[in-house]
């Protein structure tokens, strides 16, 4: 695998964009921030994964995980191509603040059906589009869903178990109303992607985007391949994933994400992990593998446990899966999410497959010396943070402190600054929040990303997720695109540190 050129980036998702539409699109303002990114000089946009959301509103539980989120795609976009018009735009127009899933679901629906009702299926772009069946199980999978309101397995017994001719009688039947409807969303999401990408890239900036390691039960993806996970007859999982108690949760978090069918994969050479990464890479120029540490070994959950303390850890793919996807794919910049419980066993998988793995330095200031997160341990085969979209934001992770802790943290962060040569001085948590966006951009690494919320030092009113919280995650917005002044701030940071 080949290793990523030194540079900095910002992490923002495109649901935290600002706009008129209650949640971020691939509109305005997405380019409007790829403009902001050019002037920070940062070289990456790290965003969160792009496919339609289903239950929690959580891009890591989707309906398909090769889907785009129809909340995503520009109304102003529909309108100019003359499938709405401007009192149905009026009527989309949502008040600024955080996401409001809720509205979305009752409202978005509705708007895309009529742009959809004055869409043109015969064009020759669209049949296409359909011909090429990348979103076959997608579309089919959307429709039942809409017929029977239902989780897969309580479809009918022929289309749970997708028998060859019902599901072609059902196409049929609904081909024009669902089904076509469903290839619309994902041709308009891909088409509007698309056009965005290669703006970005034309200003020298590459896209990080996020391969959840697993998939959703409920999903195109299960339902389309159930051989490929681990269910009994009736196509219920028998084991889920999750992860042991860690630094997240004291109970461990059970994610109930089926498990992959590993001996099932390897028999037929991965095709499966192979597609959907060349599938990603159309999306995106980097892919940053989220839970890494599942591919050496797993945590496997029996179905029906109240909470992941009790489970077993069960030998992964490891790098026979790279190997597949190298001789099929040839070099892919991957990045990989290396948190949590890691041992050995993933750091040598690391080693063997180049992969970067990530810094954080809101772990790194325990008072080790051999904290493997500090600036002065880390090597350059790495991607430093200042959080994630998992952690508090720096200023919220700040406020948890009390004053003792927040000087020693002080103190630590200036020895971390100094080992780099830098004199940076700060008292005031603000002013800490900018010295840790530093430390990372000094730090060794040659990738260095710093979230949205940290640039701008907010609160934890800005936090993007909390792992086992169930409601309330992934809805933080921007109210505008930040301005000049913090553009000059990061580019001056940038240039200091060559990146």
């Amino acid at each position: 695998m080949s290793q990523l050129c030194r540079g900095a980036g910002i992490l923002c998702h495109i649901s935290s964009l600002p706009g008129k539409y209650g949640i971020g699109t691939l509109g305005k303002e997405a380019y409007d921030f790829a403009d902001f990114l050019k002037k920070c000089h940062v070289k990456y946009w790290q965003i969160l994964p792009l496919v339609q959301t289903g239950f929690g509103d959580s891009p890591y539980q989707s309906v398909s995980c090769i889907s785009g989120n129809p909340y995503f795609i520009d109304l102003d976009a529909l309108a100019q191509e003359g499938l709405l018009d401007e009192e149905e735009l009026a009527s989309c127009v949502a008040p600024a603040g955080n996401v409001d899933y809720s509205a979305l679901y009752k409202n978005r629906e509705m708007i895309l059906r009529l742009a959809y009702a004055r869409f043109n299926i015969k064009d020759e772009e669209f049949r296409k589009f359909i011909g090429e069946a990348e979103f076959e199980d997608y579309a089919l999978f959307m429709s039942l869903k809409s017929r029977y309101n239902h989780s897969f397995d309580g479809f009918p017994a022929a289309y749970k178990y997708k028998e060859h001719l019902a599901i072609y009688e059902f196409r049929q039947s609904v081909y024009k109303s669902e089904y076509c409807y469903r290839l619309f969303l994902q041709f308009m999401f891909k088409k509007q992607w698309l056009k965005l990408k290669k703006y970005v890239n034309s200003l020298g900036i590459k896209i990080i985007g996020d391969l959840p390691l697993y998939v959703a039960y409920d999903s195109a993806d299960v339902w389309g391949h159930p051989e490929l996970f681990r269910l009994d007859e009736n196509l219920k999982p028998t084991k889920v994933a999750g992860v042991p108690p860690d630094y997240f949760s004291k109970t461990g978090q059970l994610w109930g994400n089926p498990l992959y069918n590993w001996e099932a994969m390897a028999a037929d050479g991965y095709s499966w992990w192979i597609n959907r990464i060349r599938q990603a890479l159309e999306l995106y120029d980097v892919i940053r593998i989220d839970h890494f540490r599942g591919l050496d070994r797993y945590y496997a959950v029996d179905a029906g446990a109240k909470t992941a303390e009790a489970g077993e850890w069960l030998e992964g793919p490891g790098l026979k899966l790279f190997d597949a996807v190298k001789a099929a794919l040839g070099d892919v910049n991957f990045i990989a999410e290396d948190l949590g419980l890691i041992d050995s066993g993933v750091i040598k998988l690391r080693l063997k497959t180049g992969l970067p793995g990530m810094k954080i330095l809101q772990f790194a200031f325990d008072g080790k010396l051999s904290n493997s997160y500090l600036p002065a341990n880390t090597e350059e085969n790495s991607v430093t943070y200042t959080g994630t979209h998992d952690n508090s934001t720096a200023l919220g992770f700040l406020n948890s402190m009390d004053e003792a802790s927040f000087r020693t943290f002080k103190t630590r962060l200036r020895a971390a600054l100094k080992s780099e040569g830098v004199n940076f001085p700060f008292a005031t948590k603000e002013q800490t929040v900018r010295a840790m966006c530093i430390c990372a951009l000094a730090s060794p690494s040659n990738v260095a990303i710093i979230p949205v919320q940290d640039l701008l030092a907010l609160d934890d009113g800005a936090r993007m997720n909390v792992p086992s919280r169930k409601e309330g995650n992934w809805a933080f917005r921007l109210s505008n695109i930040p301005g000049r002044y913090t553009a000059a701030v990061m580019r001056k940071i940038v240039d200091r540190f060559g990146r």
